[in-house]
């Protein structure tokens, strides 16, 4: 049913500026733009959705919605990421192209299976180019490599997440302070 990945699609702060970055830093071409003038739901909007190709045919996308409130912020990697596959001989190229491009960079990290490098797009994505090494397919291959008993031992063994720290309520306005000190105690008898 499934025959794979047509396009992934995030919000961006200004259509030209990712643009620079996919097609001109990360070598994707633009392979389609248009502008979205009303939802589905009838709503009246503003809003370019651009397409970059890469060379399986998959897309990453991308909406610039001026009119609709978005957090741009820099993302954990745990939290969001988007990785790339690229052959291992890029790996430094990009590296030093993104060095000599005051682009953001780290790397390169050896998960053991694959090396990766990683930037910061202009929306505070993490981008990861990965490039396959060693014995990838065995350490893709869950009948080889324990995937799902790794997941039912993590599901039953992991931590609590930690509790949010109390906040303090919000003080009484200076209004509310001034009645609650010229009222009048009611007591209960």
């Amino acid at each position: 049913m499934i025959k794979g990945l047509h396009h992934n699609a995030y919000r961006c702060r200004d259509s030209e500026e990712t643009r620079r970055f996919y097609e001109d830093f990360l070598g994707l071409p633009l392979a389609n733009a248009f502008v979205i003038r009303e939802t589905k739901s009838g709503r009246r909007t503003a809003v370019l959705h651009s397409f970059y190709r890469m060379d399986d045919g998959s897309c990453l996308a991308f909406f610039e919605a001026p009119d609709r409130p978005f957090v741009f912020k820099k993302q954990h990697d745990y939290d969001l990421h988007i990785a790339l596959e690229v052959s291992e001989p890029s790996l430094p190229k990009m590296l030093e192209k993104g060095k000599a491009a005051g682009i953001e960079v780290r790397g390169v990290a050896d998960h053991g299976f694959i090396h990766s490098i990683y930037f910061r797009d202009p929306n505070g994505y993490v981008i990861e180019l990965t490039a396959k090494h060693g014995d990838h397919a065995s350490a893709m291959d869950p009948s080889i490599n324990g995937a799902r008993r790794e997941l039912d031992s993590w599901q039953a063994e992991k931590p609590r997440p930690r509790r949010a720290a109390r906040r303090p309520l919000p003080k009484a306005s200076a209004r509310r302070r001034r009645r609650a000190t010229t009222r009048p105690a009611r007591h209960r008898s």
